[in-house]
């Protein structure tokens, strides 16, 4: 109730200050492209709520560099939180909107569906057993505005639009602009680097336009390790003191001292991982006359990783060569990201009617590169550096859209054809293979010394080798209504028919009513669908992981639905999540500059797609691993949560200030479980207390942002202060449950225009320095990750300096 109150009071404030103001300029709104076909509305005018987001006047005083982190501290109900020691997911960071899953959010780029990335999360991190999309392939310098439609949509846009849809608008605007930014944590690491540069021309007769963007980024890693409480990592250490930490650290200390070692030869590296990233993008169109244009966009993305796997202490004889590596090891994980996309359409005019027919095309690849480390069972004559293989997706897809506007109604209809490819492909031999004493490939019966394969990150093998596709065709329906803005009524229908699983039939009815000028109620239901993607559908591989028993590194393995392991377990075949969406609100402008809106929202899943807990089975050991991971339609989910947002522009003592208040509150509970009808396993092992609290705890419920940013002659101040609730971590099954209390984070700029067309911005995100509530020591693995990536993650305060160029 606190809450609530300080809210009604900063908005009583906000409409007090308006009605003083003698000036009652009119605003230009937003026209939202997403969520409605050649219908033209502003975002309070759509019966769905949709945020926009103009990138070019946001970022300019941000100092976040990424599309993602940019909506992360300005649209509440988005969530992305970078990892650690999360193989692949430290690269590419999982996303989500209304606490649902990565998968759940479709994203669009000029209103076209784009590629997923190759990469399963599957390191119990946010999003985990999902396949998302990785915005930070395009470069934020080509990015116009991004709108977010926070409203399922899977009738009108396919699958995985259950949450929502994140429509990304390349700019088309001709001229150049340039941005240089350097940045630097508070703790001397993480160092950043932005280039970039957008330049745009017109040609032809008839408003033909190119624009291209090129940038290049870097960005350094971070230490947030406590190494000076490293307790059990002597050379010699002993478990049974890990209840004792004082005692502990005397005896490591003892026993260091006598290897004349300290602690720091035992350091972990855990924090941020390491980015670099170069990025070239195009957009453009040309009109052939009055009635027929020609438009493509599209580009390609390069990353380079490298971040840090577990480290494999020097009392691991299994695990280390002691030769090459007498006091452990940490290894690195290098990973290639290519990232391709491009599209080519027309679109033809004939009497009012719109046609418009697109080729789409994407593609993602990850490849996997381990240093630092060894095969223990080749012994000396091990590698210290391995290629461990790749995977990658490609999706095509064909659309026909047709349009007319006819008095007060828009008719549209459509079909699409869609192709999707996944692969894996294997590493070195000796990336995943073991070995017996007289270095050939082991066998059962075969003598061995050591663990086999690339230690902290296993290659993929030949066995785990596949190419796999499918192919699906839809076609769908919309139809508006509009009187005279009061009255506003969507309805749409879609038919799916996939190529592996089958058909799916999905609607949705949006109504929006202005009662009185300026105010409106608004409402939605309809249903919704996501396949099951290839990848969840035919990832594979074994992993390095911390024992059941927490005292040793072993090998697990993830295996597919469709594998003899799972026919062993009795799991049953994937099928499609299917869901229910409603959601409800109000939207005012009680002044010119002042916009609210109100949405409350629920969300039903069923046979949501998960990955299960680690399942120990004595059947499983045929497989080579101590326990297995499947991916199942495991859970039944209901999510509800309400929104709101505010924005006003006053002007003040001869400037402007625009305020920018918005909140979300979401909560998701699993209503249900679906165990195979056979399978002999306990709960806790097929989807335990650690899986469900990813689900329901992990993410804020409770977040919201108030923005300031105050412009004046040549000067531009930015504060903003953003707040995430508490979070609830679950270390089952090795550690305790905590609750990490709400914190918030505060976000400081000022800009100045050097020239008409120079601008400097220096300032500080998380200028306060605040982090996460320090594990408890059980958790922590024995003091190693001081901090929990939950909430806005581990970097800390972090000081940037930034120019804008336009010309």
């Amino acid at each position: 109730m606190k809450k609530l109150s300080t809210v009604a009071l900063l908005l009583g404030t906000i409409l007090v200050a308006a009605q003083e103001q003698e000036e009652k300029g009119k605003q230009i709104e937003d026209i939202v492209i997403v969520g409605n076909r050649s219908v033209k509305r502003t975002k309070l005018e759509t019966p769905v709520p949709v945020d926009v987001i103009n990138i070019d006047k946001i970022q300019r005083s941000s100092p976040q560099m990424t599309a993602q982190d940019l909506l992360n501290y300005v649209v509440p109900s988005f969530n992305s939180v970078r990892q650690s020691a999360s193989d692949g997911t430290e690269h590419i960071d999982p996303v989500s909107l209304r606490g649902m899953g990565p998968d759940q959010v479709l994203v669009l780029l000029n209103g076209k569906r784009r590629h997923t990335t190759s990469l399963v999360n599957y390191q119990n991190t946010v999003g985990n057993g999902s396949v998302g999309t990785d915005l930070s392939t395009i470069p934020i310098i080509a990015i116009e505005k991004i709108e977010v439609l926070r409203d399922g949509a899977a009738a009108q846009y396919g699958s995985d639009a259950i949450a929502g849809v994140i429509n990304i608008i390349l700019k088309k605007n001709p001229g150049a602009s340039a941005s240089l930014t350097y940045g630097l944590s508070g703790r001397n690491d993480g160092e950043t680097y932005q280039a970039g540069v957008n330049y745009g021309a017109s040609f032809g007769k008839n408003d033909g336009f190119i624009n291209l963007s090129l940038q290049l980024s870097h960005r350094g890693k971070t230490t947030r390790t406590q190494n000076h409480d490293l307790d059990i990592f002597g050379k010699n250490f002993a478990y049974e003191f890990a209840d004792n930490p004082d005692e502990a650290r005397e005896q490591d200390d003892l026993m260091l001292k006598k290897e004349g070692l300290t602690r720091d030869d035992f350091n972990f590296q855990i924090g941020d991982a390491q980015i670099r990233q170069g990025q070239l993008f195009f957009n453009s169109e040309y009109p052939l006359n009055d009635n027929l244009k020609f438009y493509s966009f599209g580009g390609f993305s390069i990353k380079e990783g490298k971040g840090y796997g577990f480290r494999r202490l020097p009392s691991e004889d299994f695990n280390v060569v002691k030769e090459i590596y007498p006091y452990g090891f940490q290894a690195v994980l290098g990973s290639q990201i290519y990232d391709v996309s491009y599209a080519v359409g027309a679109k033809y005019n004939v009497n009012d009617w719109l046609i418009d027919l697109s080729n789409t095309f994407g593609s993602n690849t990850f490849k996997y590169n381990v240093s630092n480390t060894n095969n223990a069972s080749l012994g000396i004559k091990s590698p210290t550096s391995f290629y461990a293989g790749s995977h990658s997706f490609l999706q095509n897809t064909v659309n026909l859209d047709v349009a007319k506007n006819i008095k007060n109604f828009n008719i549209a209809f459509g079909g699409e054809f869609r192709f999707e490819q996944y692969q894996i492909k294997a590493g070195d031999e000796a990336s995943y293979t073991q070995y017996d004493i007289d270095g050939n490939v082991a066998v059962d019966g075969s003598q061995v010394v050591g663990a086999g394969g690339s230690q902290s990150f296993i290659g993929f093998s030949p066995a785990n080798a596949l190419k796999k596709d499918r192919h699906s065709t839809a076609v769908y329906a919309d139809v508006s209504y509009d009187l005279d803005k009061k009255l506003s009524i969507d309805l749409a229908g879609r038919f799916e028919n996939y190529s592996d699983f089958g058909n799916t039939l999905n609607g949705k009815l949006a109504v929006r009513y202005e009662f009185v000028k300026n105010y409106a109620v608004r409402a939605a239901v309809g249903t919704g669908f996501r396949a099951p993607s290839l990848q969840q559908q035919y990832f594979n591989n074994s992993y390095a992981d911390i024992s059941t028993s927490g005292l040793k590194i072993v090998t697990k393995g993830i295996f597919r639905n469709d594998s003899q392991a799972a026919r062993d377990l009795n799991f049953d075949k994937l099928k499609q999540e299917t869901s229910v969406n409603a959601s409800a609100g109000f939207t005012f402008k009680p002044l010119n500059n002042l916009f609210i809106t109100i949405d409350g929202y629920w969300i039903r899943v069923k046979d949501r797609i998960v990955i299960t807990s680690n399942i120990t089975d004595e059947r499983l050991a045929n497989y080579g691993v101590e326990s297995g991971r499947f991916f199942a339609n495991a859970i039944d989910t209901e999510t509800k949560g309400l929104e709101l947002v505010a924005t006003y522009d006053w002007k003040l003592g001869g400037g402007n200030l625009n305020i920018n208040l918005a909140g979300n509150y979401t909560e998701t509970k699993i209503t249900d479980f679906h165990f195979p009808e056979k399978i002999d396993t306990p709960r806790d092992e097929y989807f335990g207390p650690d899986q469900i609290n990813i689900i329901e705890t992990l993410s804020p419920k409770t977040k919201a942002s108030l923005g300031l940013n105050y412009g004046i002659g040549r000067f531009n101040f930015l504060v903003r202060n953003t707040y995430f609730g508490k979070v609830i971590r679950d270390g089952f099954p090795f550690g305790v449950v905590q609750e990490f209390s709400p914190k918030v984070v505060t976000d400081v700029s000022i800009g100045y225009n050097l020239t008409k067309n120079i601008n400097l911005t220096v300032g500080a995100n998380n200028v306060f320095d605040v982090f996460p509530d320090l594990q408890t020591y059980k958790n922590s693995y024995y003091g190693v990750f001081k901090y929990a990536p939950v909430q806005m993650g581990t970097l800390g305060s972090y000081f940037f300096g930034r120019l804008n160029f336009n010309f």
